[in-house]
């Protein structure tokens, strides 16, 4: 497992995540670890190509929406 080292931490910044950590109920390390997943979780690029799927459910109701009827008068 590789690792990070992170110099010139300011010590405000070192002391809110201890307490962040000691909150959770876990170490430093395993703040910053649970950090870092979270972080790395919103990387999309991987997402930009996949296809979207498309669900469509048949209730059984018949009616055709009309732009009259979703939007009333305010013309939107």
């Amino acid at each position: 497992m590789s690792s990070i080292h992170i110099r010139d931490i300011d010590e405000k910044t070192l002391l809110s995540l201890k307490r962040l950590a000691k909150r959770h109920h876990r170490s430093l390390q395993g703040e910053l670890h649970c950090i870092l997943e979270k972080a790395s979780a919103l990387d999309f690029e991987d997402d930009i190509n996949e296809d979207l799927d498309l669900i469509i459910v048949n209730s059984g109701l018949k009616t055709r929406w009309r732009r009259d009827d979703l939007y009333e008068d305010d013309g939107r």
